[in-house]
């Protein structure tokens, strides 16, 4: 933009830019103090608070305190994902499969697993890697498989949804999906 364009809807005006680079150090010290406390890390933290700024611009304008509003706004994200990981629990899991169950059942359990395996490899990307840590048995949390991939914890959920999806197509193309009343199509 040159300086005698307006700003437009779709680039920042330069108010808020000012804004943002004012709040930058601010920000980066508050998410720096609060993430060792709590299960987010200080990047994660910092992106959730950049992202309700910008949230709070496009519907109520800049905060009149911006720092007092940076320091609540650093809380009430550290509170919230506090909160979360707080109600998380963890997965059943398969049924049994160890020898005392019966052996149609672990080999029903073990093929399902060798096909699933198996798609997760043949995934696009990143896919492999990633759905290879959420899979492992140790039932990691997202802080650790993000610090295992060295990527920002904020990345998990979206990429996670895409990788998903494509193994969910690769599968639907290999296992019948079952019609109504439980009969295949």
């Amino acid at each position: 933009m040159t300086p005698r364009e307006e700003p437009t809807s779709a680039s920042p005006a330069p108010a808020a830019d000012a804004l943002v680079q004012g709040l930058l150090p601010l920000v980066v010290a508050e998410a720096g103090a609060e993430a060792p406390d709590g299960p987010l890390d200080s990047g994660d933290l910092e992106q959730a608070v950049w992202v309700r700024l910008l949230e709070r611009l496009g519907s109520e304008g800049p905060p009149a305190d911006a720092a007092g509003w940076v320091r609540g706004a650093v809380r009430d994200e550290a509170r919230r994902a506090r909160r979360r990981v707080m109600l998380e629990r963890p997965y059943a899991g398969e049924p049994a499969t160890g020898p005392g169950a019966c052996p149609e059942r672990a080999a029903l359990v073990a093929e399902r697993r060798r096909v699933v395996r198996a798609a997760v490899a043949r995934t696009p990307g990143h896919c492999p890697r990633l759905l290879t840590a959420m899979l492992s048995p140790g039932d990691p949390t997202y802080r650790e498989i993000a610090g295992k991939l060295g990527m920002s914890q904020g990345s998990l959920g979206p990429m996670r949804s895409r990788c998903l999806g494509c193994l969910r197509r690769m599968l639907v193309a290999e296992v019948a999906v079952p019609g109504l009343r439980g009969r295949e199509r």
